[in-house]
């Protein structure tokens, strides 16, 4: 068995957390694998490092993702098209993706050496620019949302949207997030859409702010292609995929689909995607209910 240890915060508890994974497959013989930078806060300790997706054995069983939801999203930069399944442990606040909290580290350690848990697969979004950005190239997926927003101005943006070709709508307003079920409760439902449940076949369109307030988050089948280009007073505007940002210019022409190749989680059997709304968003915790 072969596993992958990443952080992107590396305080004191996140290490504790790491101490405790790397300590426990250290004495069932389990080959470890660390992240260059959290591998510099354990320099006694033998294992191998990566500093990219292309350092990570490709046979790797287990991708330990340990710190809170931006750290997973992050961790999709390691992983990309390999399939490897990822596991998020929970140090930070919501954690929608990294579910697991720090008193279940025990149990679910012991989980993966028995391989009792499923495995899921959440859609991944790919973009495509004319003209082309070679950031955006070098890595142009996204697990959460694809998103366009105002750069430098108050005012508010044009955003000329197709789906498969076909016209759907002038959007004017901040910005317009195209939203994977993953990321449905990310940006996209803290700008008014829907939660859509992981296994489901769609993609959702959400305006941010929009200023013509009939235009509402549009659930589509998530096999169309999504095109857009984005018109304002300003000289450029901005692209996010999850955590990265770029300015590319204005009219830039950019088209989102999703990819064939899915992001693969791991799900501890006692975790289910509906116990996690409730924990994280305090369903039935109401007096009254």
């Amino acid at each position: 068995m072969k596993i992958a240890l990443y952080s992107l915060v590396h305080d004191d508890a996140t290490l504790r957390i790491v101490s405790q994974i790397f300590a426990f497959f250290t004495e069932k013989q389990v080959s470890i694998q660390l992240e260059k930078e959290l591998a510099a806060h354990f320099p006694k300790v033998a294992a191998s490092q990566f500093e990219s997706h292309r350092d990570i054995d490709p046979k790797t069983d287990v991708f330990f993702a340990i710190g809170g939801d931006g750290t997973v999203l992050r961790a999709l930069n390691y992983v990309r098209e390999s399939k490897i399944p990822l596991i998020g442990i929970n140090t930070g606040r919501l954690g929608f993706l990294a579910t697991v909290q720090p008193d279940e580290i025990e149990a679910c350690l012991a989980d993966i050496i028995a391989k009792n848990y499923s495995t899921e697969e959440r859609s991944v979004l790919e973009i495509k620019t004319n003209p082309a950005h070679p950031e955006l190239e070098a890595f142009p997926l996204a697990l959460n949302e694809i998103s366009v927003a105002r750069e430098n101005t108050t005012s508010m943006i044009t955003i000329h949207t197709k789906v498969n070709g076909a016209y759907l709508n002038v959007y004017w307003a901040d910005g317009l997030v195209v939203a994977t079920p993953t990321g449905s409760t990310g940006y996209s439902l803290s700008s008014g859409g829907p939660i859509i449940a992981p296994e489901s076949k769609s993609l959702v369109l959400t305006p941010i702010a929009p200023h013509n307030l009939n235009a509402r988050p549009l659930v589509v089948s998530d096999d169309v292609e999504i095109e857009t280009h984005v018109e304002g007073r300003g000289d450029s505007h901005l692209i996010s995929l999850d955590t990265r940002l770029f300015s590319v210019p204005m009219h830039t022409i950019i088209h989102i689909k999703k990819t064939t190749c899915p992001f693969v989680f791991i799900r501890p059997n006692n975790h289910s995607f509906f116990n996690t709304l409730r924990n994280k968003l305090l369903w039935g915790q109401d007096n009254r209910n």
